[in-house]
């Protein structure tokens, strides 16, 4: 069992799931956690979100307090567990899914396979499926190398540096979730690499996947330096990499009817939500708004 601070836990499918409900009110707000972070990661923009309508934080199938489950999983897999999950603890919908980097490449998934079921969507700096043919030669080189070889194990050094960077973006965190959630991040740091291990097919997986509704989409990008991300790559090659980052975030924006481009300067890309949790948090209250209004109606 899991204590109430961290949610609750239902039966899907044979598994136990995490999931944290506050707030009243629709559409429903669903974080989508990065690989990497659980959805106790986004409390601080949960309990804010809750204040304006319902909001749900969840761990999948493998991460966080869920069940464990062999990753990576594809796309349609981690969706469909979503939304029978949402069906199992009875939230209401419809859906303003808040993806984050890969969980936002499940927000677009769920989107296609269950569109009448989503009012709109945020993409929290998001991996694009034209990465692998747009990235730097230098970066894709060095993240085949990082595919094809086991990751080490980290040095106590390491260990503390990763640990202090953590502590530091949950630092306003309640202390009976900050606690679990560092000795979690501590224990579980290979679950991120596993989840994302197929990031490319996920891609292509949305690629193939068919339209996407035409809701209200708020693409925002993280240009600012990210202390994790600096750890594993050269300052040089994580700037030109950002840039072709943000650029297919624009043209992402573009492609939905209602879709809109946000540029963050001073957010680095794992704790986005942490650094500019206003930012975050203004885009959830407009596409509350947007989601309300008519398709065309260009609603304020």
């Amino acid at each position: 069992m899991i204590s109430q601070s961290m949610g609750r836990q239902y039966e899907v499918n044979g598994d136990q799931l995490v999931l944290r409900q506050s707030g009243v009110g629709r559409p429903t707000v669903v974080f989508l956690p990065g690989a990497g972070l659980v959805g106790l990661d986004y409390l601080n923009v949960h309990n804010a979100a809750a204040e304006l309508t319902t909001s749900v934080l969840y761990d999948r199938g493998g991460t966080g307090w869920s069940d464990p489950k062999g990753l990576p999983r594809t796309a349609s897999d981690a969706v469909d567990e979503l939304h029978a999950l949402l069906r199992v603890a009875e939230v209401p919908g419809p859906y303003l899914l808040v993806g984050h980097s890969l969980g936002a490449v499940y927000a677009r998934r769920y989107a296609q396979r269950f569109p009448d079921a989503v009012a709109g969507m945020l993409l929290l700096d998001p991996y694009h499926e034209d990465t692998p043919a747009r990235m730097p030669e230098e970066v894709a080189q060095l993240s085949e190398q990082m595919r094809d070889q086991p990751l080490p194990e980290p040095t106590q050094e390491i260990i503390e540096f990763f640990g202090g960077l953590f502590a530091g973006k949950l630092a306003q965190w309640p202390a009976e979730v900050r606690q679990p959630l560092m000795e979690y991040h501590r224990d579980a740091w290979r679950t991120g690499a596993a989840e994302a291990a197929n990031v490319h097919e996920v891609g292509e997986e949305v690629r193939a996947g068919g339209a996407e509704p035409d809701v209200p989409v708020i693409v925002l990008s993280a240009m600012g330096d990210d202390p994790f991300r600096l750890a594993q790559l050269p300052e040089r090659l994580e700037r030109g990499f950002s840039d072709v980052r943000c650029a297919l975030h624009g043209e992402l924006a573009a492609s939905f009817p209602r879709g809109e481009h946000r540029v963050l300067d001073d957010a680095g890309h794992n704790f986005m939500h942490v650094d500019r949790q206003d930012a975050v948090l203004q885009a959830i209250r407009d596409l509350l708004v947007r989601q309300a209004a008519p398709a065309g109606s260009g609603g304020a």
